[in-house]
């Protein structure tokens, strides 16, 4: 499987970190290693000092497309989930600064966060759906999908252009924003409307 990530897909988390608007998604990737096991602590990594975490829905795919139109897009998964994609801030400058690729500061291992997913069907729009991330017991990033720019069946259809979506895949559809730095002892727990999807300690 593979995590296909979407940047820049929320205009308040472009404006808070002054970026360009993209004229389309802008995607990068994340290795299986990536993953954060689950009932695993997210353990800072030695190389940075500002990560930061930024929530986002995913959409797991359920078999194998190339050249999806998006009207078609809705037939290639079933489930929604949430998830983190923990960026190393003043790494990620530092690369930008010298027009690097991302990925040392966002694939870094335990660097996305995948929690549980439910059927797509318990939701009465995909397009007007509310998540948040709560830090210590305070919403610190409340996001809805009706504010992306990119909708997720776009988002399947534009991906699919330059990679074969295969079953199992994951994809990253964007930060709203609120995204800021982790400190050890944090607890991030993440919910889609009323429904918890992970509880992670930071250490």
């Amino acid at each position: 499987m593979k995590i296909i990530c979407i940047g820049r897909n929320y205009v308040k988390h472009i404006e808070e970190l002054q970026n360009e608007r993209p004229d389309e998604p802008v995607v990068f990737l994340k290795p299986d290693s990536a993953i954060l096991l689950k009932q695993h602590p997210f353990v800072i990594p030695e190389f940075s000092n500002d990560v930061h975490h930024e929530v986002e829905i995913l959409v797991k795919i359920n078999k194998v497309g190339k050249y999806i139109e998006p009207k078609f897009a809705h037939n290639y998964y079933d489930e929604i989930g949430l998830g983190i994609d923990f960026t190393a801030r003043d790494l990620q400058a530092k690369l930008k600064e010298k027009g690097l690729p991302w990925e040392k500061a966002k694939a870094f291992d335990g660097s996305a966060v995948i929690g549980d997913f439910y059927p797509k069907k318990d939701y009465n729009s995909l397009e007007n759906m509310e998540f948040k991330l709560v830090k210590n017991g305070e919403i610190v990033q409340l996001g809805n999908t009706s504010h992306m720019l990119w909708k997720i069946d776009e988002l399947i259809a534009h991906v699919s252009q330059f990679f074969t979506l295969k079953k199992g895949d994951i994809i990253f559809t964007g930060t709203p924003e609120g995204v800021s730095a982790v400190k050890p002892n944090d607890i991030l727990e993440g919910f889609i409307e009323d429904k918890k999807s992970f509880r992670i300690q930071v250490k």
